[in-house]
């Protein structure tokens, strides 16, 4: 028995790479999937290496960045399997570009795939998990996004991207606080591994044969399995970096330092305490993540 065993699950952007990786570790602890992808050659060859390997697995090919496609893959969920118990949001895309040189479709599409491609899945499973609760049932929902160390940090030439990842950052939060009651978890994980948008800056880092691959996005998959399951239920709202065999646990926007005057500020007063503000720290860019 897998510790997913009798439970049904939505994997957004799951025709390959992560999110391939992610819909076969589910199924291989017993849920459902439903495979989901715009590019349906993909999402069917998920769903046939699931069944080839002893799994149930469906296929969908919504757009879950509009309202009507994540209503849509709720709703096979439900009709296929009588129930939902996880939601993995994987689906995104890249369009880089200095914020200079960035185009509007160049913004528009990221945003509205990644920030509103969660947002939209979270709003038709979170009003199921509720609706069930309401109706004196006890659902065990849960919500796994993906963000990115470029929303948490800020990688230069990703101002979309960086700016969707850090709004599901922000999303996973809200969530997990709005549903908690419902008997709901939602949590974020920012994976380092290589796929299709990361091929070309990963060039030249396949591992030696025989060697463990770090950049495998197999190794993202069973942090998405074990959130998903019943010894996580009292995991909420948290962010994790995975890559390769470490899980880093993240700790968001915190309080540096305070100064206080007396009445209102004035310029004079900045001047003069600037110094003190910035004590042991640096009052330039932040730096690029942890160990840099």
């Amino acid at each position: 028995m897998g510790t997913l065993e009798g439970k049904s699950a939505i994997v957004t952007g799951s025709g390959r790479g992560i999110g391939r990786a992610e819909a076969l570790a589910l199924a291989a602890e017993g849920a459902a999937v439903i495979v989901n992808d715009v590019d349906a050659d993909q999402a069917e060859a998920v769903a046939a290496e699931i069944a080839a390997a002893g799994g149930r697995a469906s296929v969908s090919t919504e757009d879950v960045a509009t309202w009507a496609g994540a209503e849509a893959v709720v709703e096979q969920a439900l009709d296929e399997h009588g129930r939902l118990d996880v939601l993995v949001n994987n689906a995104g895309i890249l369009r880089d570009a200095m914020s200079f040189s960035m185009t509007e479709a160049d913004w528009d599409d990221v945003i509205r795939v990644h920030l509103k491609g969660h947002a939209a899945t979270s709003h038709f499973a979170g009003a199921h998990w509720r609706a069930r609760a309401k109706a004196g049932e006890q659902p065990s929902g849960r919500i796994i996004n993906t963000t990115s160390e470029s929303g948490l940090y800020g990688l230069a030439g990703q101002v979309n991207y960086a700016t969707a990842k850090a709004g599901i950052a922000a999303m996973t939060i809200v969530l997990g606080r709005e549903l908690r009651k419902y008997g709901v978890t939602v949590n974020a994980i920012a994976p380092r591994a290589r796929t299709r948008m990361t091929e070309t800056v990963l060039a030249g880092l396949e591992p030696e044969e025989g060697r463990f691959d770090e950049w495998d996005p197999a190794n993202i998959a069973p942090v998405v399995a074990w959130l998903a399951g019943d010894d996580a239920a009292d995991v909420s709202g948290q962010v994790f970096v995975v890559f390769a065999n470490r899980l880093h646990l993240m700790d968001g926007w915190d309080l540096a330092n305070t100064i206080e005057t007396e009445g209102r500020w004035t310029i004079d007063e900045f001047r003069a305490r600037k110094a003190e503000l910035f004590a042991d720290r640096s009052s330039g860019l932040p730096r690029m993540g942890f160990g840099s």
